[in-house]
């Protein structure tokens, strides 16, 4: 392992990395008092935190560039002897950035979105209690603190899910009317707001558990200390308990990124106003479960690599599970933030896809950084689109795609920069960072010597048709083909217009990032690949292995290739779902060549179109499971034993002690020949007693 420049208390570059999370909760504790000198400087205030995270985030780039690591830690529970801390190496330091970054031109979108809304103080505490919480979690040097981080960033999200907690029906999101299985489809933002509350709990119970787990026998929850001792790990593994502690942990991982089968909250949580869907929903906090992993899993990989493969099997196929099931679900669902939420669930299934692979490969570096790489992609793109999806609700005044149309003549920027960012979540070839971060995730599934790779191979390959397919569909709908009757009807007192550029320019300078990154793609990913290489070696002796050395097998399906070259079939692949999905998209929903009503016209394809619609009845049966049942079960219980037992013993019971009283009072006459009467009475029995 390489030395780790260790700092007590805050010191040196130590500092820097504690003021990243610890100026917005700052900023989040003086803004109820900044507010009272007026709204425009609540908001700028605001926006200027987020930006001093930012910067102090940047100033630790060099560090994690150079493959270099800062640990700084204060006393913080003495009696246990746990330290608090933080831990900034390259994989902290980067995700750091991409959190801080995008949240403060996600705050500038905000100042015009959210400009007249009267409870924008508490929006401003909320969103910046979250970027303190997530960069917690980030960059804390153990897992109790990170935890600490994990369930703010969940309070955050449960009170800006139902930041419009007033339950307006403009504020719902789903088809009213729409029901499955009996169960309402369609949702408030309180109600939102709770359900994604109580599911991410039983992930964070999970996570919890398993990190207990792991102090009961290493004593730490510290990353370093875990992994410089390593008896911990052989105690468990000989208990049995090893795996099971990083499945629960992950489990922390699968509710916080809305993974199956905690998937659902997510597609309900675009109650909340469209920046923090953007923010939380899109870029950051869902994002949280896959650092987790990223975070975890070479340190499991480390300290047990012969005993760990069945975790990595569990994050791969929960991944795959989830990429599948949202990217069927997205193909025909009719509102524009939901159709992006179904997609962020299911891109985040690739990244959990990329990184379970990395350790059931013979190259953990490559899934590793081909899981990372597209989490960074993924925040910058599905950020723009989020708040482009935004302009258009603005504009619009409807969340339906239905009610959109013939758009991109009144609104070019949002159109052109929108088309930058689905074109990057489609994987268009060569010119997107979506299309190379993608296909590092093909070409490790393929690479890795897996007994069932062409399994995950075929679905991530399925899952980026679709992903083609939905995104044209998006587009087409929202800026193609004529204008709907809805905003015919609108128009003439709402116009429809291009938003102020305090909202276009930051999603723009996404869109295009998203597209620079992909011109020099095949670059930036072999600078990260060398990037997380070096930092995998040094920090936990994982080494890449050398192309033709010792060790490396023949690949079934795929010739190895080096780090210079691409992998011929993943190429061919990814290129192949996106063509055939942007032409079946395109054709259908920009060029309104063949009508999408004929596939109504089918009692095949009706019946798949409702069952996608419906959610697979996945939610159908979480409230009949988790809901409706444990609710009947409770009548039942209170009408046969509270009503009939409970409620029936209490009357008799007290009619005894009613009937007991009255005959100790009736001796209680005050006289003293009744005294003695019952005096003798009393010694009589107790003689007749002595004789028997």
């Amino acid at each position: 392992m390489t030395d780790i420049q260790g700092i007590i208390g805050f010191e040196g570059m130590g500092i820097n990395a504690w003021m990243v999370w610890i100026l917005p909760f700052i900023g989040a504790s003086l803004i109820p008092a900044i507010a009272k000198a007026g709204n425009r400087a609540r908001d700028y205030i605001a926006v200027g935190f987020a930006l001093s995270s930012a910067v102090a985030a940047a100033t630790l780039l060099p560090l994690g560039i150079g493959g270099e690591q800062v640990h700084s830690q204060v006393s913080w529970i003495p009696i246990l002897k746990l330290q608090a801390g933080t831990l900034a190496d390259p994989l902290s330091i980067v995700m750091a950035n991409i959190v801080a970054w995008i949240s403060f031109l996600i705050f500038i979108y905000s100042v015009g979105y959210m400009h007249g809304d009267k409870n924008l103080t508490r929006y401003w505490f909320f969103m910046l209690f979250f970027i303190g919480s997530m960069q917690l979690i980030v960059l804390s040097d153990n897992l109790l603190m990170l935890f600490f981080g994990w369930e703010g960033v969940g309070l955050a999200s449960f009170a800006l899910i139902g930041f419009w907690y007033h339950d307006k029906k403009k504020d719902f999101v789903g088809t009213p009317g729409h029901y499955a299985g009996g169960i309402q489809m369609w949702a408030s933002p309180s109600h939102a707001g709770l359900k994604a509350f109580l599911m991410t709990k039983a992930g964070d119970i999970m996570m919890l558990s398993g990190m207990l787990l792991i102090f009961t026998y290493a004593g730490t929850f510290g990353f370093t200390e875990l992994l410089q001792d390593q008896s911990w790990a052989l105690e468990m593994a000989k208990s049995n308990l090893l795996v099971p502690a990083a499945v629960l942990i992950f489990g922390g991982a699968i509710g916080k990124s809305a993974q199956f089968p905690l998937n659902e909250w997510l597609l309900e949580a675009m109650t909340g106003p469209t920046p923090v869907s953007a923010l939380i929903h899109a870029a950051t906090m869902v994002k949280a479960g896959v650092f987790l992993v990223a975070r975890i899993g070479p340190l499991f990989f480390a300290v047990a690599a012969l005993n760990s493969s069945q975790f990595f099997e569990v994050v791969a196929w929960v991944g795959a599970i989830t990429a599948f099931l949202l990217a069927t679900q997205a193909m025909v669902n009719p509102e524009i933030k939901k159709v992006l939420a179904y997609s962020t669930g299911s891109q985040i299934g690739l990244m959990m896809m990329g990184l379970g692979i990395a350790g059931l490969s013979t190259s953990f570096v490559d899934g590793f950084t081909a899981g990372f790489f597209h989490l960074m992609s993924h925040a910058m793109f599905k950020a723009s689109l989020f708040m482009g999806a935004g302009a258009v609700l603005h504009a619009v005044g409807s969340r339906f795609m239905t009610d959109m149309g013939g758009l991109r003549s009144k609104m070019k920027k949002t159109f052109i920069f929108m088309m930058m960012s689905g074109l990057s979540l489609a994987a268009a070839p060569f010119i997107t960072s979506g299309f190379w971060s993608k296909d590092a995730i093909l070409a490790s599934v393929l690479e890795s010597g897996y007994h069932y790779s062409w399994v995950l191979f075929g679905i991530a390959v399925t899952v980026s048709f679709m992903t083609a397919f939905y995104t044209f569909r998006m587009l087409g709908m929202t800026f193609f083909g004529n204008k709907s009757k809805f905003v015919q009807e609108t128009e003439h007192h709402h116009p429809v217009h291009e938003v102020g550029s305090v909202m276009w320019i930051p999603f723009a300078i996404l869109a295009i990032a998203s597209i620079a990154v992909g011109l020099i793609g095949f670059a930036f990913e072999h600078q990260l690949h060398e990037m997380f290489s070096a930092y995998l070696a040094n920090t936990f002796n994982i080494h890449a292995p050398v192309p033709g050395g010792e060790g490396i097998e023949a690949k079934s399906g795929a010739e190895f290739l080096d780090l210079q070259g691409l992998n011929p079939i993943a190429v061919s692949a990814s290129v192949g779902a996106f063509a055939l999905g942007a032409i079946i998209g395109g054709v259908v929903y920009m060029g309104r060549v063949i009508n999408p009503e004929i596939v109504s016209r089918n009692i095949i394809s009706r019946a798949v179109w409702k069952f996608f619609f419906n959610r697979w009845y996945l939610n159908t049966a979480l409230y009949w499971v988790a809901v409706i049942g444990p609710l009947a079960l409770y009548r039942i219980v209170w009408r046969y034993f509270e009503s009939t037992i409970i409620d029936g013993i209490n009357p008799g019971l007290q009619g005894t002690m009613t009937y007991f009283s009255k005959v100790i009072k009736a001796g209680q006459t005050g006289i003293a020949q009744t005294y003695l009467y019952v005096f003798a009475a009393g010694i009589l029995i107790i003689v007749m007693l002595l004789f028997l």
